[in-house]
């Protein structure tokens, strides 16, 4: 190992040790960050080093600040991560009157996912069907919201649950003249 200062951080041994800690496979990894198999084995084997898009993808996936994966010092693995706010993934759907927070760690996405799902009067989120089997929960935290699945519609109220297949076409909308606030939990199977 060289000290040239100017010699880029090699973030392979780092890569590998944080995919390993969380029981990810390469194939696991290259799924939750949209980075490919080959990719990161030559990463990781130092034989490729990643761009800053890909790093931060990776960072993102392992849920580590992109410092983290650009330091070959070995860090704890604390006991209690905790998530702030600010660092929850938001998908803004503004046009459609819903924001949902991804409470989930991208880890588990493509077998459970949990949301906090924010639906302004009038405002709808609407769903294709997902894989076959999928099936989600809904907890109204506040308000009051209709859920749709295919040709069945039911109103939730404010605390209950309604639990549903998730593999056809479904829409939850906010009928009411306040905000809804629901949370929405995904199991694929």
């Amino acid at each position: 190992m060289n000290n040239n200062t100017s010699a880029p951080p090699e973030v392979g041994a780092t890569l590998q040790r944080l995919r390993l800690a969380r029981g990810l496979t390469l194939e696991d990894l290259s799924r939750i960050a949209g980075v490919s198999k080959s990719m990161l084995s030559q990463i990781e084997r130092e034989k490729a080093n990643p761009t800053i898009a890909i790093t931060w993808r990776l960072a993102n996936a392992l849920g580590v600040q992109i410092g983290e994966l650009l330091s070959s010092e070995v860090r704890p693995v604390d006991l209690i991560r905790v998530v702030d706010a600010h660092e929850i993934p938001t998908l803004p759907g503004s046009h459609a009157g819903y924001s949902l927070r991804i409470l989930g760690p991208m880890d588990l996405a493509g077998k459970y996912e949990w949301y906090e799902l924010t639906l302004q009067p009038g405002g709808e989120l609407a769903s294709q069907a997902h894989d076959p089997g999928t099936n989600e929960h809904l907890t109204v935290v506040t308000g009051t919201v209709e859920l749709e699945v295919g040709a069945e519609k039911r109103k939730i109220k404010h605390g209950a649950t309604a639990r549903y297949p998730a593999d056809q076409n479904h829409v939850i909308r906010n009928p009411g003249k306040t905000e809804a606030k629901a949370l929405l939990v995904v199991v694929h199977r």
